[in-house]
């Protein structure tokens, strides 16, 4: 979470930068991931990347292999990964067509501007991020019937069967995840109507097993009945008992009336390649290649990779690009997101008429632009390629870690906390330090602002990359800065997802950085050009899941050593 700017005196800010130089965890830049000559997926826990492969090599195609994922993340990676949360999908199949889908969460009927401010109209801190009343409408089984009814080979029993075995069978937990269920105990006694006795063992290790028993019966009747056995049925039965005795409003009406909705994806250019991504309710397609736009024309090759010059620019680009984000972006369906004049490339370069090579801009001299009107906006990511060519980038989530901490009770999945990616009210910050304006406030049925930046690029109409994050509000720069390390500073893709990483959003106005990302020399001129730098202490930034097709079409992943991520192939 992004919190406060930090107050200190200069000669402590000085000594933190080189302490947090000096911290940096040791990550080879020009590592190699897993090649493959066929196939590809990479996820954020190595028995969803082995499912995804193994269905290809049973002939299913990349829809088959995500479809197949996306279910096994919900058992495997309950933090993220989820039946009870949304996301959206990027996919380019292999004659070159390219399409998204958007299986957003959506606020319930019952909801409505003020409903989480008091009588004062002000925020109500954590009404919007644990609990009932922090939940969205679901939308990952709709759509994932919805991307398999149109691109799907194989049946769709076959497809949820590997997470039905994991859930029943159970699995051994990562050190990781086995530190998140402790860690999380308290939240999910004090949030849970019933308590979900199968996640509150007194103390979880690495290697213990987990069974899933409710979320297997549950993931049987999807299994059995697809969208009708989640969103009716003793499910959807389950969810409004959940609500009434825990004051959530998502009702059985709001579950009858989900439905994902198919979208045209956002493109743009970067030098040689064409960047295909999630346009809105998503921010991430657009502000990614305003980022790149932005970019484009300075030397940042020559400059090196995370120099001054180069963060510098990168820093002063995103704080524009993020105050356009405030200000234009929401759901297309409730808000007219001007998509064509924030796309233009003359205004994306008129963002830094202002912009100095020698010192930063302060957040408050930066305001959104003024685009044409529009023309006749914690997650898991996955990318796949499939033996024929055609890719799926997909970034799935249910907001924060464990989403809204409730457990669906006799259903046995995690909801999420999307309610909290709307503007509670203009101006407000949500969790993760994002400001909104009234284009994401909330309205019944609008789906929340996202960052999710699920993205595919070609390069002379070829396949190049498959890219995508987890990481909240640091997901755009996430993958912008994965990019460039790839294009313009020639590493590997295992060694471009290593790389140290930093972060601006406008507001607040201070870097974050991982430590020793942009190591001493770096923070110091930073610093000199007016720069604040907030050292990320743990956890790092983002979760980045890609695939490179090399010059001689093998294939190269690159999982992100912050988390159990790993690449699967053949």
């Amino acid at each position: 979470m992004i919190g406060l700017r930090p107050k200190v005196n200069s000669a402590i800010y000085l000594l933190l930068i080189l302490i947090t130089a000096n911290s940096c965890v040791e990550r080879d830049l020009y590592e190699t991931g897993l090649i493959t000559n066929k196939a590809m997926v990479v996820t954020a826990h190595p028995l969803a990347s082995a499912v995804g492969a193994e269905i290809m090599q049973r002939g299913g195609n990349a829809v088959d292999a995500a479809v197949a994922v996306e279910f096994a993340l919900a058992v495997v990676y309950p933090d993220a990964g989820n039946i009870g949360g949304g996301g959206f999908m990027v996919l380019r199949m292999h004659d070159g067509s390219t399409d998204a889908l958007d299986y957003r969460e959506k606020a319930p009927a019952a909801a409505y501007a003020d409903m989480y401010l008091n009588e004062e109209g002000e925020v109500i801190e954590g009404l919007s991020e644990k609990g009932h009343l922090a939940a969205g409408v679901p939308g990952t089984v709709a759509g994932m019937v919805k991307v398999h009814e149109r691109y799907g080979t194989m049946p769709w029993a076959e497809l949820v069967a590997p997470a039905i075995a994991l859930a029943a069978e159970g699995f051994p937990l990562t050190e990781k995840e086995a530190e998140k269920f402790n860690r999380y105990r308290g939240e999910f006694i004090k949030y849970n109507t019933i308590r979900p006795e199968f996640v509150l063992k007194d103390r979880w290790r690495p290697g213990d097993t987990l069974r899933l028993p409710d979320l297997a019966t549950t993931l049987e009747l999807i299994r059995d009945k697809g969208r009708a056995g989640f969103y009716e049925g003793p499910t959807a039965e389950n969810v409004v008992a959940e609500m009434q005795r825990g004051g959530g409003i998502i009702s059985r009406e709001d579950l009858e009336a989900y439905e994902a909705v198919w979208r045209e994806p956002v493109t743009g250019d970067y030098k040689d390649y064409k960047i295909i991504s999630m346009p809105p309710p998503s921010s991430g397609g657009i502000a990614l290649i305003q980022l790149l736009n932005l970019t484009e024309e300075y030397p940042v090759a020559e400059w090196g990779w995370n120099t001054a010059k180069t963060a510098h620019l990168m820093i002063e680009a995103e704080k524009r690009v993020y105050a356009d984000r405030a200000m234009h972006l929401g759901d297309p369906g409730y808000y007219d997101v001007p998509v064509a004049g924030l796309l233009d490339t003359a205004y994306i370069q008129s963002r830094m008429d202002d912009f100095s090579l020698s010192k930063a801009t302060d957040s408050d001299d930066v305001y959104a632009g003024d685009p044409a009107p529009k023309e006749s906006n914690q997650t898991t990511h996955y990318s796949i390629v499939d033996p024929a060519g055609s890719a799926v980038s997909a970034t799935t989530t249910l907001n924060a870690t464990f989403g809204s901490k409730v457990f669906v009770a006799g259903s046995g999945f995690l909801l999420n906390n999307e309610m909290d990616d709307f503007s509670m009210k203009p101006g407000a910050p949500n969790m993760y330090g994002l400001i909104g304006g009234e284009a994401n406030a909330i309205e019944p049925g609008k789906r929340m602002l996202s960052s999710m930046t699920p993205t595919i690029l070609e390069q002379d109409g070829e396949l190049f990359m498959v890219v995508g994050s987890m990481g909240g509000s640091t997901i755009i720069t996430t993958v912008y800065q994965i990019i460039l390390n790839v294009i313009e500073h020639n590493f590997p893709m295992q060694g471009a997802v290593n790389a140290g990483r930093f972060h601006h959003q406008w507001r607040p106005d201070w870097v974050l950085s991982e430590w020793g990302a942009l190591g001493a020399g770096t923070g110091l001129r930073l610093w000199l050009k007016g720069h604040e730098i907030a050292p990320k202490v743990s956890g790092g930034i983002g979760r980045a899941a890609a695939i490179l097709v090399l010059p001689d079409g093998r294939l190269e992943g690159g999982a992100d050593p912050r988390g159990d991520d790993a690449a699967a192939g053949f």
